[in-house]
């Protein structure tokens, strides 16, 4: 079963109604399920070929997608929330934001697990996740100010 119809069997399941507009939204988080998508990205990118959805659609939409698990909700300092597929596989998933241009790397690299250890061998507390987030100049910008 591909992703799409996952996602609509997990909404039908939940008793939500399969609408057009869900589908849309869900279709387009898809399509670009690699990078860390606002409301207003969502927003704009359905309304291409759906001129009649509503912002407010698109956040409870994703909202939903959210407290049904299926997305995550970021908050990269920007004003915006991001969001991006749940994946209850791993907890080790990282990001580097660039203050300059707002640009999101992730990267799986985990050096926490020791830390993660110690943390349960002192206090006797189960980590379940944890998000961790750099700020800094991606390459591209650095390139774009040593040119300037």
């Amino acid at each position: 079963m591909d992703r799409f119809e996952d996602l609509c069997d997990q909404l039908q399941k939940n008793d939500y109604k399969l609408t057009n507009q869900r589908k849309n939204v869900i279709k387009a988080f898809i399509m670009h399920a690699d990078s860390h998508l606002s409301a207003e990205d969502i927003y704009g990118i359905v309304k291409q070929k759906h001129p009649e959805i509503g912002l407010a659609t698109v956040y409870r939409t994703l909202e939903l997608l959210a407290e049904l698990e299926i997305l995550h909700k970021l908050d990269f300092g920007d004003g915006r929330l991001r969001y991006e597929f749940a994946n209850q596989k791993t907890h080790h998933h990282h990001h580097l934001i660039c203050t300059d241009c707002a640009k999101v790397i992730e990267f799986e690299d985990d050096m926490l697990d020791s830390l993660e250890q110690v943390i349960h061998e002192k206090n006797g507390f189960q980590i379940l996740n944890h998000h961790l987030k750099f700020y800094g100049i991606c390459q591209a910008c650095q390139k774009e100010k040593t040119r300037v």
